[in-house]
């Protein structure tokens, strides 16, 4: 049998990387992360989840935003004070989280390896470092690897990058800039995260999206009660529209001439459509794994495998969800398939989490979705507004939706939009995945006052519609 210096080698150290590492380790097994950045932690803790959240949390606490009902917000006259603030709870989180991680992967025997990842053979691969200017190179042999490189943000020859009026996401989250107007092209995950970021400042927002509808794998009437709040808040959103070309004035304020002849000027735009993989200098063809035209692998989608068996993939770099609680998930699964391992909840729904202002969480099938499989269906809508705490936090605006099976009464789909969204879907994840229904939600005791009482308003406004349940004898 072959000898190999470990016997998994993963590739990136974000989620998906780390928790494969772990998990692995807890089968026995020998286990390097390789990873080329300064601090372990990958695009989720420098570039992508953490900061945008980070920020996110950091804006809502400086405008007073949770407390806009009750008071006027605080104005922007002190945008240093705030960038300040912001950048101090950003550089405090991440510092954490970074030492969080590895000490995660010490107590796990994890060895980490820093440097760019090649490979060089079908189970080889050199590793490239670069120390005070001096670059050394050694190499690395495993039984089987996991690439979890991740993405990085798509710039296209056609958009005149700058790194100041002209930006992608990574440079947002490097330094939350405070420009006096901003267009943000992509009406995906990350473009509507900033967006409403950028309008909780008080900072002129216009969204341009090249599809007819933002979000669409979120239920319909979620999207509708989130457009109507960004109306209401005066975020302008030029959807159906593409971009025809960019001009810089002698400031570099970018005017963007859309496909319909309309001009959108503002001081500074934000380029968030989309995202390619990581994957350019991996050498990927020395062991026969082809991407996408966006650098995305093709995998087994049970076993993560590429179609090198013993070559796994996870993650951003697989697409679709590209969350990072689904690629942690990505990542341990194809570490126990790896090495033999049950894998448990693999048939479990996942939620999605979407950190604009406001949040929106989904778990299950939507109501199209639902109907589309053939479930005759019933549907309960619980507005914030009716329940007490919503309120008291001056959260009013909020809604959460139930998809119920009108005969089997199980729960097939939640959906929510407001403040805390991302939090309640864990009650509908939890019913969902233990195949509950309508008469637990609606006889259940909640706490008061809270949000999570929406979920009994939902079950009760569709209870009197469906059919009711026989007596048992």
């Amino acid at each position: 049998m072959a000898k190999y210096d470990y016997d998994f080698v993963v590739i990136g150290g974000g989620p998906a990387g780390r928790r494969a590492a772990i998990q692995a380790s807890k089968l026995g097994k020998s286990v390097a992360v390789v990873d080329d950045q300064k601090l372990i932690g990958g695009v989720s803790v420098h570039t992508g989840t953490l900061p945008s959240k980070t920020i996110r949390e950091s804006v809502m606490s400086v405008t007073g935003w949770r407390d806009q009902h009750f008071k006027s917000r605080q104005h922007r006259n002190g945008i240093k004070l705030m960038q300040d603030s912001i950048n101090s709870r950003l550089s405090t989180t991440l510092g954490d989280e970074v030492e969080v991680i590895d000490s995660q992967l010490a107590r796990n025997n994890v060895a980490i390896l820093k440097g760019k990842a090649k490979f060089c053979g079908t189970h080889k691969l050199a590793i490239q470092q670069n120390f005070q200017g001096k670059k050394t190179i050694f190499s690395v042999t495993a039984e089987k690897f996991l690439i979890a490189v991740g993405t990085k943000p798509f710039r296209p020859k056609s958009i005149p990058f700058n790194g100041t009026t002209v930006i992608d996401s990574d440079s947002v989250a490097a330094n939350l800039p405070m420009p006096k107007s901003i267009t943000v092209v992509g009406g995906g995950v990350i473009g509507l995260e900033y967006a409403t970021i950028f309008s909780t400042l008080e900072i002129p927002v216009t969204v341009v999206e090249a599809r007819e509808r933002i979000l669409e794998f979120i239920d319909r009437d979620i999207i509708a009660n989130f457009v109507q709040q960004l109306s209401d808040r005066g975020i302008n959103l030029r959807l159906g529209r593409t971009i025809d070309r960019i001009s810089l004035n002698k400031q570099g304020h970018p005017t963007i001439i859309l496909d319909d002849g309309r001009q959108v000027q503002s001081e500074m735009l934000l380029f968030t459509a989309g995202r390619v993989g990581a994957v350019d200098s991996l050498g990927l063809e020395k062991v026969g794994i082809a991407c996408d035209s966006r650098g995305r692998l093709e995998v087994d989608r049970q076993s993560l495998q590429t179609s090198q068996p013993h070559i796994y993939a996870a993650g951003d770099i697989i697409g679709f969800p590209a969350l990072a609680s689904t690629s942690m998930e990505q990542g341990r699964q194809a570490a126990c398939h790896a090495f033999g391992a049950p894998i448990q909840n693999s048939g479990n729904s996942f939620p999605l989490g979407i950190y604009a202002i406001p949040e929106i969480a989904s778990i299950g099938l939507s109501e199209e979705e639902a109907r589309a499989k053939g479930f005759q269906v019933e549907i309960g809508i619980a507005r914030f507004q009716e329940t007490s705490r919503g309120h008291i936090l001056g959260n009013c605006k909020g809604m959460l939706k139930c998809i119920f099976d009108l005969h089997a009464r199980t729960l097939l789909g939640v959906h929510i939009v407001g403040e805390g969204a991302t939090e309640l879907i864990h009650i509908g994840q939890a019913v969902i995945n233990l195949n509950g229904g309508i008469d637990y939600l609606s006889d259940n005791v909640f706490n008061f006052p809270t949000l999570a009482e929406a979920y009994k308003v939902a079950a009760l406004d569709a209870y009197n519609r469906m059919p009711k349940p026989r007596l048992r004898a």
